[in-house]
């Protein structure tokens, strides 16, 4: 749980609004899932029930004047286009505080009693300052809990931070496991029920500040069903390594009681400076061999150093990511790595704006490609090694006075967000003007960044799955542009979409 619930009342900073956006909110995503009003941050891993699936996140209805986060629930088909259902699990109505985070189960075999194929939710309560685990149940899948009225079911031992739990069934053992994030340590926690649960062991990592929304499974390397491994993931703050707040992991060996890590260094899902709080998932749906190889992450787009400074007007908090499809894969020299590209199915609704191919830019040179008219857009651009070596190449988004840049450097196989120029930057914290970088894999001697950006949101991946870029980013205007701030060079080509 990221938000403790006491957020001040504040005025927005003075930020001019774009040429173009989304109706009643220019800063407003189409795509990315945003609450209707008010607040809105961490995501609860979703669920798939009755033909779709259930998502909840946290909501504050009296922000900016009251505190205290409930379960805001949101639905969707096809994991790109989401519902928001409204309030599932509301605050201060047992005496034990507000609802923040934790994670939802679907208790087949009806271990805690409520019934088979009950939806059972473990999250973190708290009052005064104290944070014990309470437990809600569903019997209409998902859209309405009641409270257990034996909670909390986990009373707080004397920590100051005791929360998040993130509960998975370990089927190897056939037992519950909880995750708890306890300051730098990780607990972990059996039952039989969902209801009591005993204290197995702790992961500590000191490096990392206070770890909270904790994430464990299992995955196979390169969809090899006969090579498994374990996932220990948590959000973090990488300030002690040059780096900003994020989801990082270590894959290792999970006994049943204790998780020991490949590697003590974690790795990073997500380069950018605004992917917190993720959340993974699998398909139930899928085959055994398929739910091993293949999960789905998302995380909240926003972060902490300037969450309530964001110049959006109808709401506040940022927003949800992309839904993501995450693979393991082995590499030389190091465990393996977690790589990422964005879910399909976004362009089943898209329209070709733009298209160029072997595009030629002398040193200094510049292109405008297009102006999209949809509020997400989708900008593909595909470099040729030989023909791009020894360039740096912009792909711009938005007019040149208030733009953000995707910087490609081509020798260094490095690609950074550059917003320190948008609308925003010169009213948000200095941290919010610093530049994100993350390498990038060269595949056959090619690579394509795949860019989408959604009103406030951009996320850069690429086509050999390397770890994305998320930023928050606030250009002015649609307009798509390429400038060459290296030698001469050729586009290989680039495509750009309209999203609906």
């Amino acid at each position: 749980m990221s938000l403790t619930g006491c957020i001040p009342e504040l005025d927005p900073p003075s930020i001019p609004s774009p040429t173009s956006g989304s109706g009643d909110d220019p800063h407003r995503p189409s795509l990315h899932l945003t609450p209707p009003d008010h607040w809105m941050n961490d995501p609860q891993r979703p669920f798939f029930a009755d033909g779709r699936w259930n998502l909840y996140y946290l909501y504050n209805a009296d922000y900016p004047e009251g505190e205290g986060t409930e379960w805001f629930h949101a639905t969707s088909e096809d994991l790109i286009h989401w519902t928001n259902r409204g309030v599932a699990i509301h605050k201060y109505e047992n005496g034990l505080g507000d609802v923040q985070s934790g994670s939802v189960v679907v208790d087949v075999e009806n271990t805690a009693g409520f019934g088979r194929g009950t939806v059972v939710a473990l999250a973190t309560q708290q009052d005064a300052g104290v944070q014990r685990q309470s437990l809600f149940w569903s019997a209409d899948g998902g859209m309405t809990f009641t409270g257990y009225r034996g909670n909390p079911v986990m009373d707080n031992p004397g920590a100051e931070n005791w929360r998040d739990p993130k509960v998975v069934w370990d089927a190897a053992r056939s037992q519950w496991v909880m995750a708890l994030a306890e300051g730098s340590k990780i607990g972990f926690y059996s039952s039989p029920d969902l209801i009591r649960w005993t204290y197995r062991s702790g992961f500590v990592s000191d490096e990392l500040a206070l770890l909270e929304c904790p994430d464990l499974f299992q995955m196979s390397v390169d969809a090899d069903p006969g090579e498994t491994t374990w996932v220990l993931g948590t959000s973090a703050n990488g300030s002690s390594s040059g780096r900003t707040t994020g989801y990082v992991y270590w894959t290792g060996d999970w006994d049943g009681v204790t998780f020991e890590p490949d590697e003590p260094d974690p790795q990073w899902l997500d380069e950018g400076p605004d992917f917190y709080a993720g959340v993974t998932w699998t398909d139930p749906r899928a085959a055994a061999p398929t739910q091993l190889a293949q999960r789905y992450a998302l995380g909240w787009v926003n972060n902490w150093a300037y969450a309530d400074d964001l110049p959006t007007r109808t709401w506040h908090g940022g927003a949800q990511s992309l839904v993501r499809i995450i693979r393991l894969e082995s590499r030389d020299g190091g465990p393996p790595q977690l790589r990422s590209w964005p879910v399909s199915g976004l362009d089943a609704d898209s329209v070709i704006v733009d298209e160029r191919d072997d595009l030629a830019l002398p040193r200094g040179g510049s292109a405008q490609i297009a102006t999209p008219s949809a509020v997400a857009r989708r900008i593909q651009v595909t470099l040729d090694q030989a023909q791009a070596a020894g360039g740096a190449l912009d792909i711009r988004i938005g007019g040149d006075g208030s733009a953000v840049d995707v910087h490609v450097d081509v020798d260094a196989a490095a690609v950074s967000v550059v917003r320190a120029g948008d609308l925003a930057a010169p009213a948000l914290p200095a941290s919010y003007r610093d530049t994100a970088t993350a390498p990038f894999s060269w595949t056959d001697g090619a690579v394509t960044f795949d860019i989408i950006v959604d009103g406030l949101t951009l996320e850069v991946f690429t086509d050999a799955g390397d770890p994305p870029l998320t930023s928050l980013v606030f250009p002015d205007g649609n307009d798509v542009s390429v400038v060459n701030r290296g030698p001469d060079l050729v586009v290989e080509g680039i495509d750009v979409h309209d999203l609906y």
